[in-house]
This record gives structure tokens, sequence and C-alpha cells, in this order.
């Protein structure tokens, strides 16, 4: 929708005012911080359009007006100018160690999200396709085997395999090397469909073998499905706008609590570029009416693998959380893909 230029720069003034302290905002206010030379009917009136337009409304309670959705919307996609984050200092908290692990780097971006922006941080761990790039059998004891699985990604799951056959070495060593060479990069449940018919030749205690690793990989890769690590949750209590009854509270511990609609949030914006906003009253996917989420995906070498964000109320600073999920989000792919 568009609106002129004046109207645009009321918008603005109001939005940051009504962000930085929580009151609706009146006439009179905006004749002082918006800059317009015009006069005080003359920003009454815009003002009236504005609320007509669905922009802004007036609380009961005040001659003043708040930012509705819409008006944070039209807000955040074009009248904000972001800030300036120093890269570095973000940097140094999420990968402080040469030898961090990839889980460890995780929690610091979630930990570094919520300490900047002071609400909570969230990051969906990557996503585990059952897809093996390779496996291996090391015989360990009579009919006791470990599996070692190797996604592409390099990560390594292990699992015991207890077996009606003590298969020697050589045997293990033939299964993993035609497991390799056939299905090698598949998805575990289309070399469980090959195997039916690809396995005939072979003697039936390879079959079994077989058929046992493909389960337990499987299972293995199901064992690491998408996880939330989320830091800062106590932030949100000191929030007025999502703490202020029992109602909002609820909900927000049954957020935190249960993750489903957290999950499927993140899960929406791994399938965009770039940040994503989602305010509260506009999308479904945000529990509570007051509550904004900022969001962006993250990538291992070059493929996005899973979503952070922070997580605060509609009237955040969203000049200066847009940049932080956006910084984190490129640092954290550029951690793990040289972990």
């Amino acid at each position: 929708m568009q609106l002129d230029k004046r109207a645009q720069t009321l918008l603005k003034a109001l939005v940051e005012r009504y962000i930085a302290d929580g009151q609706p905002v009146g006439s009179r206010a905006l004749s002082k911080i918006s800059g317009l030379d015009v006069s005080p009917a003359t920003i009454r009136n815009i003002m009236s359009d504005l609320e007509e337009m669905g922009f802004v409304a007036s609380p009961h309670t005040s001659a003043g007006r708040v930012p509705t959705p819409k008006g944070y919307r039209f807000f955040v996609d074009t009248l904000l100018t972001v800030q300036h984050i120093d890269e570095s200092a973000v940097e140094s908290k999420l990968h402080p160690t040469l030898r961090a692990s990839p889980q460890r780097i995780i929690t610091n971006a979630a930990q570094v999200l919520s300490s900047l922006s002071q609400f909570a941080g969230v990051v969906m761990t990557p996503k585990h396709e059952s897809v093996f790039q390779q496996i291996e059998f090391l015989r360990l004891s009579e009919r006791r085997i470990l599996l070692v699985i190797v996604a592409p990604s390099g990560e390594v799951q292990n699992r015991l395999l207890l077996t009606e056959v003590d298969y020697t070495p050589a045997q293990l060593t033939q299964a993993a090397n035609y497991i390799n060479q056939h299905f090698g990069g598949l998805h575990f449940n289309e070399v469980r469909a090959r195997l039916q018919n690809e396995l005939r030749q072979l003697r039936d205690d390879m079959t079994q073998l077989m058929h046992a690793a493909v389960e337990a990989g499987s299972d293995a890769m199901a064992d690491t499905a998408d996880e939330v690590v989320i830091s800062g949750e106590r932030n949100l209590l000191s929030v007025s706008d999502l703490s202020s009854n029992m109602t909002s509270l609820r909900k927000l511990f049954e957020m935190f609590e249960q993750k489903t609609s957290l999950l499927q949030l993140l899960d929406v914006s791994s399938k965009a570029s770039g940040v994503q906003i989602f305010i509260g009253g506009e999308s479904q996917l945000v529990p509570m009416d007051d509550m904004s989420v900022v969001t962006a995906p993250y990538e291992v070498n070059g493929r996005i693998v899973g979503t952070l964000g922070v997580i605060g109320p509609t009237r955040m600073a969203y000049e200066r959380v847009i940049p932080i999920v956006d910084i984190t989000a490129k640092l954290l792919s550029n951690a793990l893909s040289h972990s």
C-alpha cells in the first residue's frame, strides 16, 4: 500500500517513539519529533487516515495511537534503517576456540543472540536427513559389531549391532564396501527398498547384516532429529508486553516447553532466503499477538541446514535485532563449515 512521504514520516516517528517508551503517541508529540513543518490539525488528519487504513490504532484509555501489526510490517519492510553491528565482536563470542564442537558453536549462537538482543535466542539444530556418505563395520567381539555411519556433513553416528552370525573382519569389510559402492549418498529408505532386489546374489547371512545396518543406521539418524536450542527465555519475563497477564505467560511457557509451534515457524523460515520477520497478530505461526520472531537460515558448506532467530515483543528495536540475526547466521554458517 502506498503512503505519501508525510504519512510515512509520521508513521516512522510514531513506531520509533512507541518502541522506545511503550506509551501511545499523540499528535502533539509527533509534531515535535517528526520534523515536519505542518500544523497539528494536518498531523491529526494524517493520523486519522493511517488509523482508517489499519496502520495505527487508538487504545480506549488514551488519545494517542499505537502501531498495529500492519503498521509494524510497513515499518520493517519500508521505513527501517538497520544499525551497523561489529562482526568481530559477535565472532569472538560465537567461536571462541578452534576446537569448539558444532554443538558448542550452536549453543554459543543461541547465547549470542540472547545477550545482544536482550530477548530469547533460538537455534534450530541442523536437519538430519537419513542420508549417509559411507558406513563401516568394526568387530568388537563375537556377534557384536559397531556400525559407524558418516553423514554427508561429516557428522558421525555409532550403533551397536548384535548379530546371529560371527562375521570375520574380511566379511565386514566386504559388506561395507558393497554398501558404500552401491548406496553411498542415498537415503536409508531408498537403500531399504533396493536391498530387496539387489542382494539376492549374496549369502543370506550377509543380507541379514546389511538389513540390520540399514535399520540401525536409519534409527541413528532419526535420533538426531530437529531440536531447538533456546537461550535467554527468562529475559522475556521482564518484558511487560509478553508477561503482563497469566494468559500471556501460559502461552509463553507452552511455546518453550512444547516447541511445536516454534519448530514449525523455524522450519518455514528455513525455506526462505535472508532475514524473515514474523509479527504476532499478522502471522498465524506466532502464538502471541504481542510477540515477534526475527529469523534467518544458516548453512553448512553451502546447504541450508537450520534456522536461528530472536524471540521478543513486537515492540522491539528491529533496527538492532535484524543485523544481529543476519550476522550471527552468516558467522554460524562459516564456523560450522570450517569446524
